[in-house]
C-alpha cells in the first residue's frame, strides 16, 4: 500500500511538472495593420508581445498587400513590401514567429463587399451569377477545381512568404459554407469532404515544395451533428471526413468561443499538431488552457508533443485591439474590451503557472 501511494505521488508530481512546462506555442492572431498604423504595430510587436510572453503572431493579410504579380486583387489600404518586411523584422527581433494568413476557399466576401480575388476574377466564383450583393449568404467561396485558380493563389502566397521570410503560412479555410454547389459546373455533385481535403492538400503540397508548413482553422474537420457543436465551430455540410484525408503535417487551429469543447486532444490523437484558440471569454480560454495542460501531462510523448499550446484570436481590427490594450482607445466597443481582457487573463495565467518562460 505504501509503495502504491508513493508511486501515485511520483506520478502526480511528474504530471504537475509536465503541465507547468513552457508551451511550444503562445500565439495571437491579428488583422494586418493599416499603413497609418505601422508605428503602433511596431511598438506593440517590439514591446508588448515579448512582455506578455507571445512567441507567435498570425498576421491576417488577405488582400491588404501590394501584390506585384497580381495587383488587381489588392485592397486600397494595402501594405507595401517594405512595410511587411518591417513587421517581420520587428517580430524576429522580439523572438516572435510571424505567420502570414490569406483566407482561402471561403471568406471571399463580407456583407455586400466582395473581396479582391472574386472582385477582380469573378470567373473563379463557386456560385457564378447568384446572390447579387451577396444577399442570403454568409461569405462567397472560390471554386477549388477551376483550372486557373491555384497558379494565381500560389503567386499570392509566395509573395507574402518571400516578403516576410516566414516558414509557415496560415490558409484560413474556416466557415466554408459554399462548396460543391449545384451552380458550379466543376464541383456539382462532388463529395464535399474530398473537395475540402483536395484544396488543403494542394496548398500544403505547394508550401512543402518550398520547405514551408501549412496551418489552417479546424472547424470544418469537426462533425457538428455528432458533437452537438453546430455549424459554426464545426461542420454541418459534410466536410468533417476530410480529416482522415489530410497529411498529418498540417497544423490545426481549434477555435471555440462560447465553450471549451474538448476537441484539441482528439486532433492530437488523430496525429495532428494542434493549438486551442479562444476569443473573448476568459473562462473559455482558461478552460482550453487547462485541457491542453492536462492532456500534455497525461499523454504519451507523441501525443503530448502535438498539443502545441494556445492561439488567442481578436477579430476586431489591429488598431482597435492594440489601442485598447495600451489604454489609448477612448470608447472601445464591447467586443474590443472583451477580447483584450481575454488576452490579458490568458497570458496572466500562462505566466502564473510557468507555461511560458519568465518575462524579463
Amino acid at each position: 500500500m505504501i509503495r502504491a501511494l508513493f508511486r501515485l505521488s511520483l506520478l502526480a508530481t511528474a504530471a504537475g511538472f509536465l503541465a507547468a512546462q513552457p508551451l511550444p506555442v503562445r500565439g495571437i492572431h491579428l488583422s494586418a495593420p493599416k499603413p497609418d498604423e505601422m508605428a503602433l504595430a511596431l511598438r506593440f510587436i517590439s514591446e508588448s508581445l515579448p512582455k506578455e510572453g507571445v512567441n507567435l503572431l498570425i498576421l491576417e493579410i488577405n488582400y491588404r498587400y501590394q501584390f506585384a504579380r497580381h495587383p488587381e486583387v489588392a485592397d486600397a489600404d494595402a501594405l507595401s513590401a517594405d512595410q511587411l518586411r518591417q513587421l517581420s523584422q520587428a517580430a524576429k527581433a522580439a523572438g516572435v514567429q510571424l505567420v502570414p494568413l490569406i483566407n482561402l476557399l471561403g471568406h471571399q466576401s463580407w456583407a455586400k463587399t466582395t473581396f479582391g480575388l472574386l472582385r477582380s476574377h469573378p470567373e473563379f466564383d463557386e456560385t457564378p451569377g447568384l446572390y447579387p450583393d451577396n444577399a442570403n449568404i454568409y461569405c462567397r467561396s472560390y471554386c477549388p477545381l477551376h483550372p486557373d485558380i491555384h497558379p494565381l493563389l500560389f503567386d499570392l502566397i509566395d509573395e507574402v512568404m518571400d516578403a516576410t521570410g516566414a516558414q509557415a503560412f496560415h490558409a484560413g479555410l474556416d466557415e466554408v459554407f459554399l462548396l460543391g454547389e449545384d451552380a458550379c459546373p466543376r464541383c456539382k455533385g462532388r463529395n464535399r469532404a474530398e473537395l475540402f481535403a483536395g484544396e488543403v492538400k494542394a496548398v500544403r503540397d505547394h508550401l512543402a515544395s518550398r520547405g514551408q508548413k501549412l496551418w489552417i482553422w479546424a472547424d470544418r474537420l469537426i462533425d457538428g451533428e455528432t458533437t452537438g457543436i453546430g455549424k459554426w465551430e464545426a461542420s454541418m455540410n459534410q466536410t468533417a471526413p476530410a480529416l482522415a484525408l489530410l497529411p498529418r503535417d498540417v497544423v490545426l487551429c481549434d477555435w471555440h468561443y462560447e465553450a471549451a469543447h474538448p476537441t484539441a486532444t482528439s486532433f492530437a490523437l488523430a496525429g495532428f499538431q494542434v493549438v486551442s484558440s479562444p476569443w473573448r471569454r476568459p473562462a473559455v480560454a482558461l478552460g482550453q488552457l487547462a485541457q491542453i495542460r492536462d492532456a500534455r501531462a497525461h499523454s504519451t510523448p507523441l501525443v503530448r508533443d502535438r498539443l502545441l499550446g494556445m492561439l488567442h484570436t481578436t477579430w476586431v481590427g489591429f488598431g482597435p485591439f492594440v489601442r485598447a490594450y495600451f489604454g489609448e482607445e477612448k470608447n472601445p466597443t464591447a467586443q474590443v474590451a472583451e477580447t483584450v481582457l481575454c488576452f490579458r487573463e490568458l497570458y496572466r495565467e500562462l505566466r502564473a503557472t510557468g507555461a511560458l518562460e519568465a518575462v524579463k
